[in-house]
């Protein structure tokens, strides 16, 4: 990988894990607040989704090192 493919790849991942910490502050505000459970539920598999293409963009970054 590039230097440059790599430079945005992780400039990807930073942007998606402040998206993931946001939904996980806006999780708790919710469920403090007492919001309806569905909101949360839904809130919470997005925040998975975010988790798993951080997973992808992690893999692209690190290549599988065959032992």
């Amino acid at each position: 990988m590039a230097d440059q493919e790599q430079a945005d790849v992780r400039l990807a991942l930073a942007k998606l894990r402040q998206e993931h910490e946001d939904y996980d502050a806006a999780i708790n505000a919710m469920i403090e607040v007492g919001c309806d459970a569905l909101r949360v539920q839904r809130m919470k598999k997005k925040k998975l989704a975010l988790k798993d293409k951080m997973t992808q963009l992690e893999d692209q970054i690190v290549p599988d090192i065959i032992a």
